[in-house]
């Protein structure tokens, strides 16, 4: 990992980038390349890694292809496995940091509390928690959609007297060795956590909201010749990553309304699961009555064992509340719990929820974007100029991987940047109607995929808006970014 500098800060910096995960190293590099580089990466842990940092509870992998799962442009001929697990994607991300040489230009610790906008001299001014300022002509957040936890409210949990964690924040000393293991949440973390857990509980049990769709994990290790051939034979790595990528393109028809594709990834789904679970009531627990994609599809292999397991109970009639050492569930019965684990996800809709955002004329983003965020071409908001936002509103997917949209909205990020800077402009800023014209569009597209049916999800608002997924296919969206747009802009010097 690169050595970050432990100066103090600047005053004022070109571009302020938040957070130093994929998104915020990709952005580093970007604006390198496009030769802006008065840059500064700010990030409250204590090393890169953004989510890959944060959460390292037991199990804690990928459920992305490894060779798809990094940068294009930063390619891993050693990865060890097909899906690989925390450890091995924290040590590529610092790896990638020292390759990208962003290591002078990144400080840990920092985390940023408000943006507030300066019209008159065109600049950000940035709080810190600890009340420290800087200012910066440009911001990019790269803080996700997957940062910040939510932990429910639950009735009487100040008093339980366990321990009590959220899988995104596992305490590195925590030991469920004979204990009795109460797990909130069913979904992404908690399918790789709790194969881990019951191995060591005495007793463990799983509160389940929803049940979810299941599909296997083709993970194995990488032999020795498949990682002699990915290191050594030219293009080999290159024509394996885009051979994944074609193939996991193929598969947003599956996210389409009333399609042949969704109609067979359900029959397969619960073809799986009727033959993994011979319990007829264990079984229709497990079986959703939602569209196959409407919820996120999880991949896992040991889940519906683990759930067979003699000490293993599915609970589905929710947590009333939580008593000294035991939570009462939905049917008044007591669960007995040393530790209780919350596997229940992230704030996903807000966007930025820990950030305070004031932008022209006083505007506030959570006002602005009210109950469904949206953003132009998911990178910018109007009312706030010099403001971009990567992995923001509709720029998820459901089959393909992340960090192929993030190299893009980077790279469009800066160009914008650069643009800036050349051309010496106070700000740059989306229009209003550029913005409205392009979410229209890209909600119609969405009413006719499976995000749109009724379930409950976190691509999604209470309202039913889609605000966290793209509509279609990642390389559409590639195309898309890579339009020129200089007309959806509105420029001052």
């Amino acid at each position: 990992m690169p050595a970050p500098r432990t100066d103090a800060l600047p005053g004022t910096c070109g571009v302020l980038i938040i957070g130093a995960g994929f998104a915020g190293l990709a952005m580093g590099r970007a604006l390198d390349r496009a030769g802006v580089r008065d840059f500064l990466i700010l990030d409250r842990a204590d090393g890169p890694g953004g989510v890959w940092r944060a959460n390292r509870y037991p199990g804690a992998a990928c459920d992305v292809p490894s060779h798809l799962y990094s940068f294009s442009y930063y390619p891993n001929p050693d990865w060890s496995r097909k899906f690989s697990p925390q450890a091995e994607i924290l040590a590529y991300l610092e790896r990638a940091a020292d390759a990208f040489g962003l290591g002078g230009r990144m400080r840990f610790n920092e985390a940023v509390a408000a943006l507030s906008f300066d019209e008159a001299g065109g600049r950000w001014q940035v709080t810190l928690q600890d009340g420290r300022t800087l200012t910066a002509r440009t911001v990019v957040s790269a803080v996700g959609q997957l940062s910040e936890p939510f932990t429910p409210a639950i009735q009487g949990m100040q008093g339980f007297d366990g321990a009590a964690v959220h899988a995104a924040q596992w305490p590195d000393d925590l030991d469920v060795t004979g204990k009795d293991v109460a797990v909130i949440g069913n979904a992404a973390s908690a399918v790789q956590l709790l194969p881990e857990l019951a191995d060591k509980a005495r007793r463990l049990t799983v509160f389940q909201r929803t049940p979810n769709w299941i599909i296997a994990k083709p993970d194995r290790a990488f032999t020795a010749s498949e990682r002699f051939a990915f290191r050594y034979i030219p293009g080999w790595l290159a024509l394996y990553r885009a051979g994944s990528f074609w193939i996991h393109e193929s598969r947003y028809s599956a996210f389409v309304s009333g399609t042949i594709s969704n109609a067979f990834v359900r029959w397969n789904m619960l073809r799986k699961l009727k033959r993994e679970v011979r319990d007829p009531d264990l079984r229709a627990r497990l079986t959703p009555d939602y569209a196959p994609g409407c919820k996120r599809i999880l991949l896992t292999n040991d889940v519906f064992a683990t759930l067979q397991r003699d000490h293993v109970t599915l609970d589905d009639s929710g947590v009333a509340r939580a008593g000294a050492r035991e939570l009462i569930n939905g049917r008044g019965q007591r669960v007995p719990a040393d530790v209780v684990v919350f596997a229940t996800g992230f704030q996903t809709t807000d966007f930025l929820p820990t950030l305070t955002v004031t932008g022209r004329g006083g505007a506030d983003l959570r006002q602005a974007w009210g109950a469904s965020p949206s953003a132009y071409r998911g990178v910018a908001v109007h009312g706030f100029p010099n403001l971009f936002i990567l992995y923001g509103p509709n720029t998820n997917l459901g089959h393909n991987s992340i960090v192929y949209m993030l190299e893009r909205q980077c790279a469009y990020a800066a160009r914008q940047i650069a643009r800036l800077f050349k051309e010496d402009l106070r700000t740059l800023e989306v229009t209003a109607e550029a913005q409205d014209a392009y979410n229209e569009q890209l909600q119609a597209k969405l009413a006719r995929t499976v995000w749109a049916e009724d379930c409950p999800s976190w691509y999604k608002t209470r309202d039913g808006v889609i605000t966290n997924n793209w509509a279609g296919l990642a390389s559409g969206f590639a195309r898309t970014l890579a339009r020129r747009d200089d007309q959806a802009w509105s420029a001052a010097r």
